[in-house]
């Protein structure tokens, strides 16, 4: 048998063995109608069968601009061939999730050294199709397959454009790679992505970091200006449609999605997410506070000592919650006192702000058993009463954790083995800014958030598998 007769073999046993585990998640845990699938789901039907981007709204079907079109787009196309099946959909994004796989596989190898290509790619591949925290979300209907997808083809396109190419032996020199077109493209990539999640762009702010660091001699600076104009213009030239139909319908200058989502005359709870952001950094904390803001009722109980500083503080705390549950809609007052209490804490305790919390935050998004989407509690802790209590939700949540570990190590190990090879800065800072990004800016550290940053994770886990000497 021939090594290129091995390879396949290989490749072939490795996909199927990643869509066994994807159909695996789809026909034994499928979930249509959690979070924002439903939504997602009748934005793509509505868009199909009436020609409206939007939903009903006191009885009429509005126009909305509250969701990027990308993700309810690939779901009308499904739709269009399968009527409105979300099975469909589920297997649609198994076939997209194993391309995902693919893709690994060749950042794996793009950034391993010619003698262990193969090797390495083959590890990329296989540690992509066997990921669980990848597979399970196949079969839910959220824009993580999609976008992780398109995440990791951004990824190759700009290695191959520049970033994963060795510098000169002179220090300092970059040189762009086959052609500044390849910029071009990484933009498009990026704009494409951004019209199923919006902060996709965070790719390109990557590429510009670790540019900005190659070309720091006035002498390159025209080529970085041009790569930088170049990824500019492939990103809007997909957003430009969406931004046309915003105005032309809304008559709303709208290039992605409102902040928090609200329809026109909503406001956003500025005042109570910044009043979260002093404290909240547990994913359970989100279903007991933030997600129940403005559909059930909250209780003080359930809110952890760590968000008051005093007893004072507590007490006005809870009279808000209390003004809060008769209606359980936030008022524009209520909101602005949170807002006064959260200004309070920040001033007298900046670093528990602005570094503990977002740490704990970084430390909840990656290390979280992500199991939301699974009819499984997730607990843990007690070891000793989940153990003799719930041992059936115990077992494959300490599974999951594990296998979540074992994969940080490898992708540490990895990092380590490729630190000195091209493209590995540009892998690492995407990991970062993007990790920075959801620990800091967004309110809700969902462990789903960085799922995009797992086709850098894994192809640097498959540095591992390097051919030693």
């Amino acid at each position: 048998m021939t090594l290129a007769h091995k390879m396949r073999r290989n490749v072939a046993i490795a996909v199927f063995g990643g869509l066994a585990l994807r159909l695996f998640f789809i026909f034994k845990f499928p979930v249509t109608d959690s979070g924002d699938a439903p939504f997602y789901i009748e934005l793509a039907w509505n868009w199909l069968k009436n020609g409206v981007y939007g939903f009903p709204i006191s009885g009429h079907l509005t126009p909305v601009d509250m969701r990027v079109p990308g993700y309810p787009a690939f779901l009308a196309a499904i739709f269009w061939f399968a009527g409105k099946s979300s099975r469909a959909a589920m297997l649609a994004q198994a076939v997209v999730d194993l391309a995902t796989c693919l893709l690994i596989a060749l950042i794996a190898a793009r950034l391993a050294p010619e003698s262990s290509r193969r090797r390495v790619a083959l590890a990329g591949l296989w540690i992509a199709a066997l990921c669980p925290s990848t597979a399970n979300y196949t079969a839910v209907v959220l824009t993580e397959t999609l976008v992780t997808y398109l995440t990791a083809l951004g990824l190759l396109v700009l290695l191959e454009a520049g970033l994963g190419m060795p510098d000169a032996a002179r220090p300092g020199a970059w040189h762009p790679g086959p052609g500044l077109s390849a910029w071009f493209l990484g933009g498009i990539v990026a704009g494409l992505g951004a019209l199923v999640r919006p902060e996709t762009p965070l790719l390109l702010l990557a590429a510009g970091l670790v540019l900005g660091a190659k070309c720091w001699r006035p002498a390159e600076w025209r080529k970085l200006a041009s790569a930088a104009v170049l990824m500019g213009s492939g990103l809007l030239l997909p957003l430009l449609p969406w931004a046309a139909r915003n105005w032309y319908v809304l008559h709303d200058r709208q290039f992605l999605a409102p902040r928090y989502s609200e329809l026109p005359g909503e406001y956003a709870p500025l005042g109570f997410n910044a009043w979260t952001n002093t404290w909240l950094w547990r994913f359970r904390d989100v279903y007991l506070v933030t997600w129940k803001l403005d559909v059930e009722a909250i209780s003080i109980d359930d809110i952890p000592a760590s968000a008051f500083d005093s007893p004072e503080e507590r007490a006005r705390v809870a009279q808000l919650f209390e003004q809060y549950n008769d209606l359980l809609t936030l008022t524009r007052s209520e909101d602005r006192e949170f807002g006064e209490i959260a200004r309070r804490r920040r001033a007298e305790h900046p670093v528990r702000t602005y570094v503990k919390i977002p740490v704990l935050r970084a430390l909840t998004l990656w290390f979280t058993p992500r199991v939301e989407l699974l009819p499984i509690s997730g607990h843990l802790w007690p070891l000793r009463d989940e153990w003799q209590d719930d041992r059936k939700d115990f077992e494959p949540t300490l599974a999951l954790v594990l296998a979540n570990c074992v994969l940080i190590a490898l992708a540490l190990r990895g990092a380590w083995v490729a630190r000195q090879r091209p493209g590995w800065a540009f892998l690492i800072a995407f990991i970062l800014l993007r990790t920075w990004f959801f620990t800091v800016f967004v309110e809700s550290p969902e462990p789903r958030y960085v799922l995009e940053c797992f086709p850098a994770v894994l192809a640097l886990a498959a540095q591992a598998a390097t051919k030693r000497g």
